[in-house]
């Protein structure tokens, strides 16, 4: 089996693949929800030493939205879409009627385990293609036959795409990822490079590309990609550069994200004429102590709070929530491929 080399460069979107959005489909946002088990950020990362407990805080999470009219788009991977209980909470969920499930793949966790265990192995994209198929075909079958229906959205855990990842999903109905996280870059530890991806839509041949949205904010925001890069081979630069207001890279999640920061990263790319918002967050945040975003009682009210602002602040900007289904109908995605339900 042919090896991808780690440290995947993702080209730019030519301008012609960038999805047009209907004009009746206004502006929109959406929220996915890694829906993961739990495990130590700080340890290096095993095959067994997780569990899945935190997922029983998901129905109050998901009341919360719904009693906004947001739907979630809930990446599921493979020790949810396995366990009874966590099944039984997702069903419950979905019973919304707007609310849906996807895929999302730890390699870690996700069968088979053919690979050695390292930082680079943990992106699928830098595995073999056939053992990539591999964990998402068991994967995809784990989620179909719990839910029963295939899922349609991808992403990557830990954004691992690789060269081979779009055709894989397609070939097996995908029409949606959203693997890519604009600005960022996890070549130091052997992932994908995403610098030169920004906040817009864009198709990968059948598959739409939905980036995770990312601003720069600042009085020196013109500077953009350029000044953060090398304000990152200076010490200390990003960091002084932020906190004296002049740029700072904001992505819209509450984790690690300050409110006034991502209000401010909406308006950025709303002004770009970001059509799609791409809003996140780890289900084991919604449990004190399970990720660095969330540590205790008044992280997890932080947490709430960053949402009911930032949603509150979408409404006054006339920005709707968007479910899974309108984002792939309003994309053009075509429909999944024949011996495809």
């Amino acid at each position: 089996m042919t090896t991808p080399e780690p440290g995947y460069v993702v080209p730019p979107p030519d301008p012609c693949d960038l999805v047009t959005w209907p004009e009746g489909f206004g502006t929109r946002f959406t929220v996915f929800v890694d829906t993961e088990e739990e495990f130590d950020w700080h340890a290096p990362l095993t095959r067994d030493a997780h569990g899945v407990s935190a997922i029983a805080a998901m129905p109050e999470a998901h009341r919360r939205f719904a009693d906004h009219g947001v739907p979630l788009i809930f990446m599921v991977d493979y020790p949810i879409a396995t366990d009874a209980r966590a099944i039984d909470i997702l069903r419950g969920a979905l019973a919304d009627g707007v609310s849906a499930v996807g895929t999302q793949l730890h390699a870690w966790v996700n069968p088979p385990f053919d690979e050695v265990l390292t930082p680079a192995n943990s992106y699928a994209g830098n595995l073999p293609a056939a053992l990539e198929a591999a964990k998402l075909d068991a994967l995809t079958g784990a989620i179909t036959t719990a839910f029963g229906a295939a899922p349609r959205a991808y992403r990557a855990g830990r954004y691992g795409i690789g060269p081979a990842t779009a055709a894989l999903l397609v070939a097996r109905g995908y029409r949606l990822d959203s693997s890519m996280r604009a600005r960022y870059s996890y070549v130091a530890d052997g992932g994908p490079d995403f610098r030169a991806i920004g906040n817009h839509a864009f198709r990968i041949g059948d598959l739409v590309e939905l980036p995770l949205t990312t601003a720069f904010t600042g009085l020196a925001t013109r500077g953009g990609s350029g000044l953060y890069e090398r304000l990152g081979m200076v010490p200390k630069g990003r960091g002084l550069f932020a906190r004296a207001g002049l740029l700072s890279r904001v992505a819209l999640t509450p984790e690690d994200m300050p409110l006034d920061d991502a209000l401010e990263a909406i308006a950025v790319a709303l002004g770009e004429g970001v059509r799609v918002l791409n809003f996140s967050f780890h289900s084991p945040s919604l449990v004190p102590g399970h990720t660095p975003y969330v540590r205790d009682n008044a992280d997890l009210a932080a947490f709430h709070h960053w949402w009911d602002r930032v949603i509150d602040d979408l409404a006054g900007r006339g920005v709707r929530a968007a479910s899974l289904d309108e984002l792939i109908a309003a994309s053009g995605a075509l429909p999944p491929a024949p011996g495809i339900s």
